[in-house]
This record gives C-alpha cells, sequence and structure tokens, in this order.
C-alpha cells in the first residue's frame, strides 16, 4: 500500500476556555501545529434554517500517523483549520495495518 499524496497543509486546534472579564469564559481555539494531509470528500447535505441553509460536508482527513498520548495526534473534538475552512474532528482511526496513516473523520459546515 502506497501512502497518499499529503498536499493539504492543516492546522490542529484545541478548543480552550478563556476568560470573558465578567466571571466567565469564552471557547475559543488554540493551535497545537501543522499536519500535512490528504483530503478526501464524502457526500454533502443542505439543510434550510430560519435566514441561513447550512451545507454540511463529510470529508476523511489522512495525515500521518503519532502514537496514542502524541500532541500530535489528532482526537476527536479538536479541529483542522485551512485557512478560513475548518474541519470539526469527529473520530479517528488507524488507517493501515503497518500503522503509518490515521484517518481522521470530519465534517466541513459552511453557512450559505
Amino acid at each position: 500500500m502506497s501512502l497518499p499524496d499529503f498536499n493539504h497543509e492543516l492546522v490542529l486546534e484545541e478548543a480552550v476556555r478563556l476568560p470573558d472579564g465578567a466571571g466567565g469564559y469564552a471557547l475559543g481555539w488554540q493551535p497545537l501545529g501543522t499536519l500535512w494531509a490528504a483530503l478526501r470528500a464524502g457526500t454533502g447535505a443542505a439543510r434550510g434554517g430560519e435566514a441561513v441553509t447550512l451545507a454540511s460536508v463529510p470529508y476523511k482527513v489522512v495525515v500521518r500517523a503519532a502514537p496514542v498520548g502524541s500532541p500530535r495526534r489528532p482526537k476527536p473534538a479538536q479541529r483542522f483549520r485551512d485557512g478560513t475552512r475548518v474541519f470539526g474532528i469527529l473520530a479517528v482511526a488507524d488507517d493501515d495495518p503497518q500503522g503509518r496513516t490515521l484517518t481522521c473523520f470530519v465534517r466541513e459546515e459552511v453557512a450559505a
């Protein structure tokens, strides 16, 4: 099995709580590092809302493997960023028997 073409530079981000100045917190995103990835689009869907249509597209993001517990290993609830595009990570699985790659199941949502 050959390795996929890692041709997308994605920033791995993790949610952090930031003080809002009023005793509470706001959710922010902290970059953890940059990973080269292969993106594979799935079938999209659109849902109508009151004022906006939300288009949702599933993707498979394949990255080089990292050991469990490593900060370079993506986890659910983290996300990838590619410029203004954001891909929320839903699940992560080993991609090949040799343990060289991981498949991240992600969803990109875009307001249309």
